[in-house]
């Protein structure tokens, strides 16, 4: 092994550049509920009990069956709001994000809109990570020195073990299959469930969580469209636009053999690192955001991502992550958080930003076993989604077993939220989307918020633009 983590250290050099880059890219039959995961948990910031209705419940369903082991035919859903609430707004992670990305999100619709639920998606492909020492840091039985060694210390230092044991491709080569189709058919049962209880259900979804979205409802099963399941779709920074005429399915596909199944931003070989980076800054920022932080005195760590003092756990992880320090590489997940200190040492953080540090953290964190990442993003997923086309047919869909085909059928209100991201690409989609369906101004709702990061919608506070326009859509929509 020490020949391998030697190999590895350039390739970590760059990668700490990509520091939380858990985030996400917008471009891009019913099952029996397995016992839920644990229903309640109090608010482990403070050691208050949260408010009831505000805890997070974690259930499991069985997915669509594939050629993986039956451990991973699974999807799991965080449910926020009352459970006796019959109306439910379903949420899409975007690339190489997990249900932990919405529940400060969650919390504030809920309470807002007391009638709906929030169900946020965890896919399949996250029941590959190891929250094992990260839970039990949770938890207080495991030290952060301990926690940072076993998933990240140990590729510099190869006297440490046991450590972090990433699977290799050939080991999990089945998620080369994990794509759109997978994706749509474990969301279906999702969407089932919530449409049992009697109510609405709008599905919406976060940049590619959008491309999703819009497979969804104009996806064909068995000759129902997807769209005769809800009642709306939101679309948040994402969706689809017609297709790529340079697109070379084939090429893709060939690429996607050869290699890892899963976004690896660096191509050497280390998906998960980014996800892991990321949910131990967050848990730091947690449990002891004044303390020094431990990624700051990693050999490894670049000066791009370094502040100019030493810092705490909180001062590390937003200068990482803030919109005026974060690098531009890092343009998906920059947030509206704050500053450093003016004078400390080791040097705090200053919440004078639109988003709460804190709150951030809390996305990325996530709570047992889930958080606001995914380490391991399908490729395949990605591929699928370019091929989406505003749910119109085209021969690629044939080769890729892509069923997103009553695009120009569709009959639903939809919402479309764009950031200064989008670039006016969102709110064109959602237009192409309405008019070759043929649905009335009076069901379109576009909202712009130019001034806002990719990011911020999820954790703004006060005064979310998300949310003070999303809620007034769901109210409509139950209304209907």
């Amino acid at each position: 092994m020490r020949s391998t983590r030697h190999a590895l250290l350039p390739a970590l050099l760059a990668l700490l550049a990509l520091l939380a880059g858990a985030c996400s890219d917008d471009d891009g039959d019913g099952a029996t509920p397995t016992e839920p995961a644990e229903e309640s948990r109090g608010d482990e910031r403070s050691g208050e009990p949260a408010t009831p209705d505000l805890e997070p419940r974690v259930v499991t369903y069985e997915g669509a069956p594939t050629d993986a082991p039956d451990e991973y035919d699974v999807v799991t859903v965080v449910e926020q709001g009352d459970p006796d609430a019959e109306n439910v707004l379903v949420l899409v992670p975007g690339t190489s994000a997990g249900a932990g990305y919405f529940l400060p999100l969650g919390e504030d619709i809920v309470t807002a809109a007391p009638d709906w639920q929030v169900w946020s998606v965890d896919r399949r492909e996250n029941r590959l990570e190891d929250h094992s020492l990260v839970d039990r840091r949770r938890s207080g039985e495991a030290e952060s020195q301990e926690v940072f060694d076993y998933y990240l210390g140990w590729i510099a230092d190869d006297t440490i073990s046991p450590h972090f044991e990433p699977p290799t491709d050939d080991e999990v080569a089945f998620a080369r299959d994990w794509g759109m189709a997978v994706a749509v058919e474990d969301l279906h049962v999702v969407v089932e469930e919530a449409a049992s209880r009697g109510g609405s259900v709008v599905l919406a979804g976060h940049s590619l969580g959008g491309s999703i979205t819009i497979a969804y409802a104009t996806w064909d099963f068995d000759g129902t469209p997807g769209y005769e399941h809800l009642d709306a779709i939101g679309l948040i920074d994402g969706g689809s636009r017609p297709l790529d005429p340079e697109a070379d399915v084939e090429a893709q596909l060939a690429e996607l053999q050869e290699g890892t199944p899963f976004n690896d931003l660096l191509g050497v070989g280390l998906p998960w690192a980014p996800g892991v980076f990321n949910v131990l800054g967050a848990t730091g920022v947690l449990l002891e955001p004044d303390e020094p932080s431990i990624a700051y005195e990693f050999p490894l760590l670049p000066d791009a991502l370094k502040p100019p003092v030493r810092p705490t756990n909180a001062a590390q992880y937003g200068y990482a992550l803030d919109v005026d320090t974060s690098p531009p590489n890092l343009a998906l997940v920059h947030l509206s958080l704050g500053s450093l200190a003016e004078e400390g040492d080791p040097r705090g953080w200053v919440d004078d930003g639109a988003v709460p540090l804190e709150r951030a953290a809390r996305m990325f964190a996530g709570i047992e076993g889930i958080d606001g990442t995914a380490w391991y993003h399908p490729l395949r997923l990605t591929l699928d989604g370019g091929y989406v086309n505003l749910g119109n047919a085209n021969p690629a869909q044939d080769r890729l077993g892509i069923r997103a085909i009553h695009g120009p059928d569709l009959s639903l209100p939809i919402y479309a939220f764009e950031t200064g991201f989008g670039e006016g690409r969102v709110l064109a989609g959602a237009r192409l989307l309405a008019e070759q369906a043929g649905i009335p101004e009076d069901d379109l709702t576009l909202v712009e918020r130019h001034e806002v990061t990719h990011t911020d919608p999820m954790a703004i506070e006060p005064d979310n633009p998300l949310v003070e326009t999303l809620v007034p859509f769901l109210e409509s929509v139950a209304a209907r």
